[in-house]
């Protein structure tokens, strides 16, 4: 448009209740501090799934995605004058928590807590809004990012400038699934060689953990799904033992004839309750459970308080992998680029906007890992 606007493409969230379309939107150019990115490609993760199901209680109309990757073609004013700013041609990686650097979580160098990061409020607030309806109705970004369109504009802080080797299909899942599960397994949870990781759930998250674990050292990898299919996928990414879940007790059962004395770490990466207890159930006195599976909202597990002092077991709970975007997204890159991370045998299908609604009933039935929407390249 003569005007600085862009004509978008985008999927935008409308409320539990109606689900989503996919609309002509018009974005405005980026203000001081932001980028226009235009988009490569966006992952469909099970987040998007909770939104789009009511388990969470989001804002609506918004463009939705959070897990991304495309290339800075418009640098906002101011851009480009820090250390690690991107620059227009580079692949970028968003990210759905951009760190403000000034809060408590941000000096203790836990940016993924961040109190107030860029972008947040899914950028609904009048000065943030830089996409609009035709009509000129504002449109927000689903955690600043909204991932599912076309073009986006974004916090500088929220573009990650990646190793441009790596294809954009297998940068995008950088932005949530493998930064996640790798950062569960070799962040959150510290596995360390030699020692025996249980991973239960093998969505992008689960077997990203799977590679987690096996780029730590772990002398041995069990992973844990319902999906024959699924856990072939994680012994090809290196996982040395997989169990076919059942009820829980047939799966406890299971997991502790291949490791006795219980596992040294377990990780959940469902996000359902009973997942959870089986978790602390099969960890070695003195383990560590990690709790990486985002359930619905109000979801409560329990706990035998007794036996979980008793066994000195640690619990902890995995935002985001425990890692800095900025600091973390490079270092991965390099992995994938280097053949240590499959990134790519993570990738299901390669789908259009059009496609969201199947790959979203595939998500509800567990079928496969990571579906990504690919965006077609500029005319």
């Amino acid at each position: 448009m003569s005007d600085g606007r862009t004509p978008v493409r985008a999927a935008v969230f409308l409320g539990a209740a109606v689900g989503f379309r996919v609309e002509e939107l018009i974005l405005d150019p980026p203000g001081p501090g932001e980028v226009g990115v235009r988009m490569l490609a966006s992952g469909v993760c099970h987040s998007d799934l909770h939104v789009l199901d009511g388990d969470w209680e989001r804002p609506a109309p918004v463009v939705m995605g959070h897990e991304g990757a495309g290339i800075v073609e418009r640098l906002g004013p101011g851009v480009g004058t820090r250390p690690g700013d991107p620059a227009v041609g580079d692949l970028v990686v968003l990210a759905w928590t951009a760190p403000c650097g000034a809060c408590p979580a941000c000096v203790r160098g836990e940016g993924f807590l961040c109190a107030d990061p860029r972008g947040a409020g899914h950028r609904l607030a009048a000065a943030d809004v830089r996409l609009r309806r035709p009509d000129g109705a504002p449109v927000g970004v689903y955690s600043g990012i909204g991932t599912m369109a076309t073009h986006q504009v974004v916090a500088a802080e929220a573009a990650i400038p990646v190793d441009p080797a790596l294809p954009a299909a297998e940068a995008a899942l950088l932005g949530c699934a493998v930064t996640t599960g790798v950062g569960a397994a070799v962040r959150t949870a510290g596995v360390r060689a030699g020692e025996t990781v249980v991973v239960i759930g093998l969505g992008g998250v689960g077997l990203s953990a799977v590679m987690g674990a096996v780029l730590a050292g772990a002398a041995r990898v069990v992973a844990v799904d319902r999906v024959p299919a699924k856990l072939e996928l994680a012994r090809v990414l290196g996982a040395t033992d997989a169990v076919l879940a059942g009820d829980g007790p047939t799966t406890r059962a299971a997991l502790l004839r291949l490791l006795p004395g219980g596992a040294d770490h377990a990780l959940e990466a469902i996000g359902l309750a009973a997942t959870a207890e089986l978790a602390l159930d099969i960890v070695r006195a003195g383990g560590t459970v990690t709790l990486v599976g985002m359930t619905p909202e109000g979801v409560r597990a329990g706990v035998d308080v007794y036996a979980f002092v008793e066994r000195g077991i640690r619990l902890l709970g995995s935002n985001y992998g425990s890692a800095v975007p900025a600091e973390v997204f490079p270092e991965l890159a390099r992995h994938a680029v280097a053949g240590r991370l499959a990134v790519g045998r993570l990738i299901e299908e390669r789908i259009g906007l059009d496609d969201l609604a199947p790959a979203f009933d595939a998500l509800r039935r567990g079928d496969g890992a990571r579906r990504v929407v690919v965006f077609d390249p500029p005319a």
